[in-house]
């Protein structure tokens, strides 16, 4: 504050000294023409004859005429008796000649703008001083005086009115950092108070605060429920396998061991598939860094269709449709979504492997994927639901008991890792799953 008033004050004074050098200017201007003009007046009337001894009375206050001896000959009554009130003379009769004197130039003894003219007859030359009071620095006393208030009104009302929208920006700002220092874990639901729209800067930080605070408390909310999700799905095997043990221990003569095996390995896979895809997602929300290369995605298509030997799989690809990317990633891309179809088709699961606008110039086009399968579908409200973590549809329930719900949302994560999109289109019988990913481009270069 102290350095805005300071700043302020400097600009203001500035201004004023502008305004007084121009104003002085105009005025010693407007003075100089005046003192100049009776000067010359004067002058005129030597030829003619009609000079007269006192000169009478003129604009200009003071003036003297002297002859071609520096003898003054006729003035104005106010310098009657007194010398010559200057020395110098114009170049020549047809110019002028201004100086400012100070000392006892003029009776009043204050510096005066003198105007020296010359005026010729028969040879003979006589010289014409007319002066006039300087125009002190200030110009004028009430000119200087509403200046000095002009300048102490304008930085009064700029550091006060500085200090009020100051003060007014601070205070909320105050109030968010208050309550931001108050936010716990458990009381992520408050908000910080937003200001009027008058106050902009702080309006906006405040919502864009608010903003970051819903994200984080819908992180927050997620991140429980992942943990009850995951805990739920953890539960169920590792229950499964303590009945199965315990009845065991119960009974040991009447062990099947077979049997038993089988249910415990059951259990197993299930526990391993639910870590190996927590391992996944975490290192796809790490960003972990990973293999890039070229990968033909129809080969990894065709791949998948051959080892597949459940429902029919038909495969149709447009060979060479390379992309760059992780090969094992993509991998289990196109595994978990022929692995989802397969789950929820009636008899039949179409893949298929196309190129989309790989003729268009420099741009080397999209690969598409896509995986159908000729079961119930997913109603359109659902569709993103889908891929939501542990989020399984009561018709996935009903055809697979032991799904973990994180397969489409890894093949999501691992679309988007690629630049790419996964989704799930209208199609006139089942699910109908779209996999998006740049091709390699003419250059040798990947088209992201």
């Amino acid at each position: 504050m102290l350095f805005l008033g300071v700043a302020v004050a400097l600009l203001s004074t500035l201004m004023s000294g502008m305004v007084i050098f121009i104003v002085h200017r105009l005025a010693t201007e407007s003075r100089t023409a005046t003192v100049n003009g009776t000067a010359t007046e004067v002058a005129s009337l030597v030829p003619r004859g009609e000079l007269r001894n006192p000169i009478p009375d003129q604009v200009v206050p003071y003036v003297q005429v002297l002859d071609s001896q520096r003898r003054v000959i006729a003035s104005t009554e106010n310098l009657r008796g007194r010398p010559p009130i200057a020395s110098f003379l114009p170049a020549n009769t047809e110019s002028e000649r201004t100086e400012v004197i100070c000392g006892k130039a003029i009776p009043t003894g204050e510096c005066a703008l003198v105007v020296a003219v010359q005026a010729t007859d028969n040879g003979k030359t006589w010289t014409v001083y007319g002066a006039a009071p300087s125009i002190p620095f200030y110009v004028d006393p009430l000119l200087a005086l509403l200046l000095v208030a002009g300048t102490v009104i304008i930085v009064g009302l700029i550091i006060f009115a500085s200090y009020r929208i100051i003060v007014g920006y601070i205070e909320p700002v105050r109030l968010i950092r208050a309550e931001l220092g108050h936010l716990r874990p458990t009381r992520l639901s408050e908000r910080v108070p937003v200001p009027s729209r008058s106050y902009r800067e702080a309006h906006d930080l405040a919502t864009t605060v608010n903003r970051t605070l819903d994200q984080l408390q819908a992180m927050m909310e997620r991140e429980r429920q992942f943990t009850f999700d995951i805990s739920h799905d953890l539960r169920n095997p590792i229950t499964a396998m303590r009945t199965e043990i315990e009845d065991v221990l119960l009974a040991p003569d009447e062990v099947d061991v077979v049997r038993l095996g089988t249910i415990l390995l059951t259990d197993l896979d299930r526990l391993q598939a639910i870590v190996s895809d927590l391992l996944i997602l975490a290192k796809l929300d790490a960003g972990a860094p990973t293999t890039c290369e070229w990968v033909d995605l129809a080969e990894l298509a065709t791949t998948e269709c051959v080892r597949r030997s459940g429902k029919q799989i038909i495969c149709e690809v447009a060979p060479g449709t390379v992309v760059k990317g992780d090969p094992v990633r993509l991998a289990r891309l196109v595994n978990n979504l022929v692995a989802n179809a397969e789950r929820h088709a009636s008899s039949k699961v179409t893949v298929r492997v196309s190129r989309e606008g790989d003729d268009a110039g420099p741009d080397a086009g999209t690969a598409v994927l896509e995986v159908i399968d000729d079961g119930e579908g997913i109603a359109p409200g659902d569709r993103e639901a889908v891929f939501e973590r542990f989020v399984r549809l009561a018709a996935g329930r009903r055809k697979d008991s032991g799904g973990t719900g994180l397969g489409l949302p890894i093949a999501r994560q691992i679309a988007e890792s690629h630049n790419g999109t996964l989704t799930i289109q209208d199609s006139d019988r089942g699910a109908h799953f779209v996999l998006r990913v740049p091709l390699r481009s003419a250059d040798g270069g990947a088209n992201w």
